[in-house]
């Protein structure tokens, strides 16, 4: 059974692949300064709640874009399951070329969800990625990662609206009746739900042009890419567990690989 951890930078998801199939998931807040102990007992707790134990994992790996939290889980799965996980870095196997100026800089997640989309949806594709930070990241018609967009995501936004002003407060992140608010919280629901349909929108646009490709796939992952898939045409799939899926892909790639590193770091 494997266990895939993607730490966020507002939740951490984990998935037990067994059979096929994820057969559970389960969510958890990202805490930063949390201990290994303290995210190891969260972790037993999740697998008790399934009749479970941790020695039923044959195998972790973990992409992480909050550092203080890559060391803690690989020391959580080193003392409470007893091996080494296989942590996707920029020089992780992962069956995609990074074709961007610095692949260091590139987050963990990007280069998951690429070698999902590649494996599971062949390019070319946009991935469209609903998180704290929503990022668009390109994948050519050979498989590569092209780079892509991130901006803030919407709840982000809504947040920083709110703190910021004095007689705003939150509302439900909800398209209003009518484009036009008629009232404070429509329209701040109008500006902010509508406002970012259209920069998806927008980004989207952009980025098919820049590709210049037909038959361009866009793929939308994360809690809200349902929401905004039933008020926009542009999104042709979504895909709830893309990153998981990337997760395994990579380490089925790397299963035979101790070290799980592309010389180069462009595979």
């Amino acid at each position: 059974m494997l266990l895939a951890i993607d730490i966020g930078n507002t939740n951490i998801h984990f998935g037990l692949w067994r059979n096929d199939s994820w057969q559970f998931a389960w969510r958890a807040r990202t805490v930063p300064d949390k201990m290994p102990d303290e995210y190891g007992g969260l972790l037993r707790t999740f697998l008790n709640s399934a009749d479970l134990g941790f020695k039923v994992i044959t195998g972790v790996v973990i992409s992480s874009v909050v550092p203080p939290l890559t060391s803690t889980f690989v020391e959580l799965v080193q003392k409470y399951i007893g091996f080494e996980p296989l942590v996707v870095t920029n020089r992780t196997k992962t069956g995609v070329r990074l074709a961007i100026d610095q692949p260091e800089q590139a987050g963990a997640d990007r280069i998951v969800n690429a070698a999902a989309v590649v494996k599971l949806y062949g390019g070319p594709a946009i991935v469209i990625d609903f998180g704290t930070a929503t990022t668009f990241d390109v994948v050519s018609r050979d498989g590569a990662y092209c780079g892509g967009a991130i901006s803030p995501g919407i709840g982000v936004a809504h947040d920083a609206i709110v703190s910021r002003t004095a007689r705003l407060h939150k509302v439900d992140l909800v398209p209003p009746p009518n484009p036009i608010g008629g009232n404070t919280i429509h329209a701040m629901q109008s500006g902010i739900f509508w406002g970012y349909v259209g920069l998806v929108e927008g980004l989207v646009t952009r980025i098919k042009a820049a590709m210049n490709e037909p038959d361009v796939k866009v793929i939308a992952t994360g809690g809200l890419a349902p929401l905004f898939n039933r008020h926009t045409t542009l999104i042709d799939r979504i895909a709830p567990e893309l990153t998981l899926d990337g997760l395994r892909i990579i380490y089925d790639m790397n299963l035979n690989n101790e070290a799980g590193e592309s010389p180069s770091g462009k595979d």
